[in-house]
């Protein structure tokens, strides 16, 4: 790395730390948790998008078309057909009933109990995210700057909790919107990059891509265990979008601190409009990556040669004729691209490019991109489940801890967000025996998003739903897909999504009736009529009303 690149990191970390000091003066309680209600579309959609973008997805979507095709752009899809979802019923229900937390509106739909074991989900699958995200960008950044990763996922870690700790949601969203734009530069810039140093341009790289090729774009073959299968990715990621931008405290944070419900709706559209700029420039980069090491798959011999460590796979032992790796590799250029998706080592194909190919200064943008990733998940994840634990479980449960100096109040409100902070670092450094970037990250948020999904579906849809059969529902669906995810590991792994979801929400609906036919009562939420959707955003119900004891 050049001395500009080393400049590059430096200025975007002094920046980052210098806005988290910038708005950490004069800090309140409502400040920090929610930056006083009164931020814009802008900083609330980029903030959104950044956020939950995530340094998974700026690794995984150009690995993914690299390796295996873009059947993954159905993400696209599955994201768009949840907006209004997301847009007409979550942002007003949680606008109009002014809840602090998304978790806050199921103890008014149900009971206490169901808020407090949706916000324990929330906490285990946001840590759980932090951990994976945190080191699948890790594991390139260590890559392209020939340092010891663990030592990148500490500093990257350190920063991101030092300005979250003094700035709270306001530096937290601004730093996001500073991370968004950078990465989105820096998509641009790898994409003009690859092409201009790719024989026959755009027409010759989608050519040699398509050629030979089957099920590229879809496969709806009905399978388990197909990677990328067109059912799975439709199904799982409607499921998972709506859960990440419906039911998740790090999305609905953002929504609670806008102005009014019209510029939550605005921010979640700019979110959209976001995904559909970035996603299609992450998998353009696949496809480049693998047009150009097409023509010169010499430059990736170096990557098998690290990872089989001086022998050959067995499946080309047999003409091997005494040949080293990168030897063999040199006279069978052919091989290259089979073997590194055999060895599932596509994630280096990238890293690979930016070694060797970029120049000075955008190597640094480059890195610079991924940390800003990293850091938005880190911040993020460790801000909004700070305001989880305090709200949900401090302030409901144990109020007399809670103190009436405001500085006491906030002094707290940071340790925590450095107690979850050094967790989440922690968790980052070993979560990689799990599996690849994209396994790793589904595996950490399904057995528990799913069923945090279907006790929303549960509350705002199903009137005679109840405390218990939602309780239960959701706490058996989520032990199951868990037990599921390592009894059948060759699953792929989106398909925990809709069996997670679909087990809560049979168990629930199920376990409710039957408590009602037994006790011949209908269950509300301490008035005439429950908390629903219907009832809470078309006014039939008073929206005062105090949460259920």
């Amino acid at each position: 790395m050049h001395t500009i690149d080393y400049g590059v990191i430096l200025a975007y970390l002094l920046v980052s730390v210098g806005l988290g000091i910038y708005f950490g003066r004069n800090q309140s309680r409502q400040e920090f948790f929610a930056a006083g209600n009164s931020m814009g579309w802008l900083p609330v959609g980029l903030s959104v998008m950044a956020t939950l973008f995530s340094a998974n997805s700026f690794v995984m979507y150009p690995s993914i078309a690299y390796g295996s095709g873009l059947r993954i752009s159905l993400f696209l899809v599955a994201i768009s057909l949840m907006a209004p979802l997301v847009l007409w019923v979550f942002i007003p229900i949680y606008a109009r009933l002014k809840c602090q937390t998304a978790y806050e509106y199921l103890e008014r739909r149900y009971h206490v109990s169901v808020r407090s074991l949706a916000s324990g989900l929330f906490i285990f699958l946001r840590i759980g995210w932090m951990a994976s995200a945190t080191y699948a960008a890790s594991v390139v950044l260590a890559n392209v700057m020939q340092v010891d990763q663990t030592m990148v996922i500490v500093v990257l870690g350190i920063v991101s909790i030092f300005y979250t700790m003094l700035g709270g949601l306001r530096a937290v969203m601004w730093t996001d919107v500073l991370q968004f734009f950078i990465f989105t530069i820096t998509i641009l810039l790898t994409l003009a990059l690859i092409l201009g140093q790719t024989k026959g341009g755009v027409s010759g790289v989608i050519s040699t891509y398509f050629a030979g090729r089957s099920n590229v774009l879809i496969d709806f073959t009905p399978s388990m265990t197909l990677e990328y299968g067109s059912w799975a990715l439709i199904i799982g990621l409607f499921l998972e979008g709506l859960s990440a931008f419906g039911a998740d405290q790090v999305a609905v944070q953002r929504y609670i601190s806008a102005r009014s419900e019209r510029t939550s709706q605005i921010g979640f559209m700019i979110n959209i409009i976001g995904m559909w700029t970035v996603v299609p420039g992450l998998l353009a980069i696949g496809v480049g990556l693998y047009s150009h090491y097409h023509q010169f798959p010499e430059e990736m011999v170096s990557v098998l040669a690290t990872e089989l460590n001086g022998e050959l796979p067995d499946w080309r032992t047999a003409d091997a004729k005494g040949l080293s790796v990168p030897e063999y590799y040199q006279s069978y250029p052919e091989y290259v691209a089979e073997d590194i998706r055999a060895l599932n080592k596509q994630d280096q194909a990238l890293p690979q490019y930016v070694r060797l190919h970029f120049p000075p200064g955008v190597i640094g943008l480059f890195l610079v991109a991924l940390m800003a990733a990293v850091m938005s998940s880190i911040d993020s994840g460790i801000h909004s489940v700070t305001t989880a634990l305090m709200v949900d479980f401090r302030d409901r449960h144990f109020e007399h801890w809670k103190p009436e100096n405001n500085k006491i109040e906030v002094l707290q409100d940071r340790g925590l967000v450095v107690l979850i902070g050094i967790l989440s670092i922690f968790l980052a450094c070993n979560v990689g025996e799990m599996g690849d970037v994209f396994a790793i990250g589904k595996k950490m948020t399904a057995g528990f998003g799913g069923p945090l999904l279907a006790v929303f579906i549960l509350a705002l849809f199903f009137r005679n739903t109840n405390t218990v059969g939602v309780w239960v529902g959701t706490f058996i669906g989520a032990v199951i897909t868990i037990a599921l995810m390592y009894l059948y590991s060759d699953w792929f792994s989106v398909w925990y999504w809709p069996i997670g979801f679909g087990l809560s929400m049979i168990i629930g609906l199920g376990v409710s009736l039957l408590i009602n036919l037994t006790s011949g009562t209908t269950p509300t939420s301490g008035a005439d009529e429950p908390l629903t959707y219907w009832n809470v955003v078309r006014g039939k119900q008073n929206l005062s009303q105090e949460s259920s004891e």
